[in-house]
């Protein structure tokens, strides 16, 4: 399962100490009891917390130890799963999961309250798969894998949308403060936002990560453009189009530049608003720890593919401003070649990637990891975030999104979870007593 950590929630002097209390804490947590005033087990993968016993351990978690506990969040819930009391209509009563040394637990909501409820945020990859290993979701789809149907709920699992990423790196004649994506260029149609990163240790990070899995297994032959590779060269106000053999060689000849700890990089990319496309999340096994298949539809919509080649349109602009010629000497189309011999993706390359932008979006798309949808609002739950059709289970995270807002989502999710806290409260407590 791939989890985004969101980052900091709560800020408190009174924290837990140390990696070892945290490791030690959270499994703990979970298998005492869930307090008195609260009674209410929140299970917040996304966020790497689990804030049912916040009050009940008298302690607060701070963004120093928010790395450790996701850490052990994703160890101790990889294996979760909720347990739905059969009643006239289902209710969800607990959880099941193996902790981090591989030992099964499971915690129950305290009894006596009609109040007490389980909050399930494992984000868009994770609730809908939960979902439907707990018995609910589509309902032949559930009986395919041998899983008994508690509620048949069809649209779980639909929906799942990812934001198109394209990028171009660039290697600069000078060095690059190291820097993040700190400001975004969005156009009045709000179609599409651009952003920019910089630093040698990019560059390097990014070699790393990929340049043995490439160039050790030869991958740029099975995904089709190692026989031949267009690699356009633009002289004067002319683009010459070379046809080039060998391209492993030009493959390593782009990672060995990535791969000097001296080199300077920067990356322009861009990130498709909404978007259009959209496609669907299905169980591969009934075993919690194996990924969903996960189906987006990249560019299925011709609006997102569109958008894409205005993006584009943009970055190359900005590329051969006067603004960046200082940094870069080399034109747009040098340097979408470059992004070609690139392992960003496993699909195949199309010899006229580099001079055409729509097939260059389709060939060099990427995730921006802002995957959404599978358990949206209307579909799935209800304005309360509910499960339709199930007691005591609300899903609050990105898979209840039907797009994903602006160029980073993690504030919005944040901002959902605390309004949906401070509203339980509220349910609970009209009058602030606790």
């Amino acid at each position: 399962m791939s989890v985004e950590p969101v980052g900091t929630y709560f800020l408190n002097t009174n924290t837990l100490h140390g990696d070892a209390d945290v490791s030690a804490e959270v499994p703990r947590a979970l298998r005492e009891n869930l307090g008195p005033d609260l009674g209410l087990l929140v299970l917040l993968l996304h966020m790497a917390m689990v804030l049912s016993n916040c009050f009940a351990l008298g302690k607060w978690i701070t963004c120093v130890d928010i790395t450790s506990v996701s850490m052990t969040i994703l160890l101790v819930l990889a294996e979760l799963g909720l347990t739905i009391a059969e009643q006239a209509k289902p209710k969800a009563d607990g959880v099941a999961f193996r902790d981090a040394n591989g030992k099964m637990h499971r915690a129950y909501l305290n009894k006596g309250c009609s109040m007490n409820e389980i909050i399930l945020s494992a984000g868009a990859l994770g609730s809908p798969q939960l979902l439907m290993l707990s018995g609910i979701g589509p309902k032949q789809h559930l009986m395919a894998h041998g899983i008994k149907v508690l509620v048949d709920r069809p649209m779980v699992g639909q929906g799942m949308a990812d934001n198109p990423m394209n990028a171009l790196f660039i290697p600069t004649l000078r060095p690059l403060e190291v820097s993040l994506i700190q400001v975004v260029g969005i156009p009045q149609s709000d179609s599409y936002y651009i952003e920019a990163a910089s630093g040698s240790f990019f560059g390097y990070a990014l070699a790393q990560m990929s340049a043995n899995q490439v160039l050790k297994s030869d991958c740029c032959h099975r995904n089709g453009y190692g026989d031949a590779l267009a690699v356009a060269e633009r002289k004067d106000r002319s683009i010459t189009v070379t046809i080039r053999h060998n391209s492993t060689a030009l493959a390593n000849q782009s990672f060995n530049s990535f791969l000097n700890p001296a080199s300077h990089i920067g990356i322009l990319l861009e990130k498709i608003a909404g978007p259009f496309s959209m496609g669907h999340l299905e169980l591969q096994t009934r075993d919690p720890n194996d990924n969903p298949r996960v189906t987006f539809n990249y560019f299925k919509d011709p609006k997102d593919l569109q958008r894409c080649v205005e993006a584009m349109t943009t970055i190359t602009q900005i590329i051969e401003s006067s603004a960046l010629s200082k940094f870069n000497s080399l034109p747009a189309e040098t340097l979408m070649g470059l992004m070609l011999t690139l392992p960003v993706n496993m699909r195949p390359r199309h010899l006229g990637a580099v001079l055409s932008l729509e097939q260059f979006c389709i060939d060099t798309v990427m995730t921006i990891w802002h995957y959404h949808g599978g358990c949206q609002v209307g579909r799935v739950v209800d304005s309360d975030y509910k499960v339709l059709g199930v007691d005591a289970l609300r899903v609050v995270d990105g898979s209840t999104f039907y797009g994903s807002p602006g160029t980073n989502p993690q504030a919005t999710v944040m901002m959902l979870g605390r309004y949906m806290g401070q509203r339980i409260l509220h349910e609970r407590f009209p009058n602030g007593k606790k």
